[in-house]
């Protein structure tokens, strides 16, 4: 029996996290039913989020098979998930010691970059202008653009990703790419060049378009 997914999400216009399991399980390939959830209209928003999953945020992905059925939170858990279920999409590096270092990647993005995230906030339809930016931010800033020229010089020929397939790293930088765009951030053309190929991406340019309509609608 194939499993059944679904996956909840918040805003795509501003829901960072949700966008991140979203192209993984866009690159496994496997079909899945999306929920979307309204951002930023409390207390609604807290009440519909908590329907789904006692941890009160998105994203969420919902499995059922073989008559059980389980709830994964948090954007890293569902990737990991998502890469363990789905090994022929090859969302980590089959090399252990590439494997370790893209782990490496995925994790120092999910904890850290606070002033990258507050200075610059996702708003993934728009265009906005580049902020005043603090020491913090233009540190952290340097520092991801050192760590994506790093794994593309040594990883990226063999597919133009960070670790040369799109794996779950690329995915939880995603949104680090859409925000570069979005407040048109200067970097090396070497990293230019991957943004272009992540921001190609079919799931990244559905999500663009979702997001797109919903700014159009108001709701972003």
């Amino acid at each position: 029996m194939t499993a059944k997914y679904t996956l909840i999400v918040g805003t795509k216009d501003w829901s960072s996290w949700s966008l991140r399991p979203y192209v993984a399980l866009r690159a496994t390939g496997a079909p899945f039913e999306e929920i979307l959830v309204k951002l930023r209209q409390q207390p609604l928003t807290g009440d519909e989020i908590k329907r789904h999953s006692k941890a009160g945020k998105v994203p969420v992905l919902k499995i059922e098979e073989n008559g059980r059925s389980v709830t994964v939170w948090d954007s890293l858990a569902i990737c990991e998930t998502l890469a363990e279920r789905h090994p022929q999409a090859r969302l980590w590096p089959h090399d252990p010691l590439v494997r370790a270092e893209a782990r490496s990647y995925a994790a120092e993005m999910h904890s850290g970059f606070p002033d990258l995230r507050d200075q610059l906030s996702m708003d993934f339809a728009r265009r906005k202008p580049l902020p005043e930016l603090r020491d913090a931010t233009k540190d952290q800033i340097a520092r991801i653009v050192e760590a994506w020229t790093s794994a593309l010089e040594r990883f990226g020929g063999d597919g133009g990703f960070l670790f040369g397939g799109l794996t779950v790293a690329d995915c939880m930088y995603a949104p680090v790419v859409s925000r570069f765009a979005t407040y048109n951030v200067p970097v090396p053309a070497t990293v230019k060049t991957y943004m272009d190929r992540i921001m190609a991406l079919a799931a990244m340019r559905d999500w663009g378009a979702a997001a797109q309509k919903e700014v159009e609608a108001g709701l972003a």
